[in-house]
C-alpha cells in the first residue's frame, strides 16, 4: 500500500454566481435613492439627502416631526426595530395614508411603500400629531 495519497481539486472556474445579486442588489437601491429622494421633495426637503446615510434619517425624521436624537435609537437592537415601527407609521400620517399602509407597506415591505409615496399622488401633509 502506497503511503503517500494525493487529493486533486477540481475547480469550475467560474465566478460569475454572484454576479446576477449583485446587479439586482445594485438596482434595488439605486430605486431606493430615487424613491427616498422624491419623497423627500414631496415634503419640501432636499432630495439629495436620499444619498447621504444618517443625513438622510436626520431629513426623515424632520419630516415626521420626531427629534433627532432618535437616529441613536436606530443603533441599538431590538429598539431600531420598534423605533422603525413608529417612524414607519409617523410617515404613512405624514402623507395622509392609514396606519396599516404605515405598518404593511412602509414597515414590512419598506421599498414598495415608499415608492408609493414618493412616485404616487400622496401628498404632504405636515407633520402628524404624536
Amino acid at each position: 500500500m502506497d503511503s503517500s495519497m494525493s487529493y486533486q481539486t477540481t475547480s469550475s472556474g467560474d465566478s460569475s454566481g454572484g454576479v446576477p445579486g449583485v446587479i439586482v442588489g445594485i438596482i434595488l437601491v439605486i430605486w431606493s435613492v430615487v424613491a427616498y429622494w422624491k419623497l423627500f421633495e414631496k415634503a419640501g426637503q432636499p432630495g439629495w439627502a436620499a444619498i447621504i446615510p444618517f443625513y438622510n434619517l436626520f431629513v426623515l425624521l424632520k419630516i415626521i416631526g420626531r427629534p433627532s436624537w432618535w437616529i441613536i435609537l436606530y443603533l441599538i437592537p431590538i429598539v431600531n426595530i420598534v423605533t422603525h415601527l413608529i417612524v414607519a407609521n409617523d410617515l404613512a400620517k405624514a402623507f395622509g395614508k392609514s396606519s396599516a399602509f404605515g405598518f404593511f407597506a412602509l414597515w414590512l415591505f419598506s421599498l414598495i411603500g415608499i415608492s408609493i409615496l414618493g412616485f404616487g399622488q400622496a401628498q404632504y401633509k405636515g407633520v402628524p400629531s404624536h
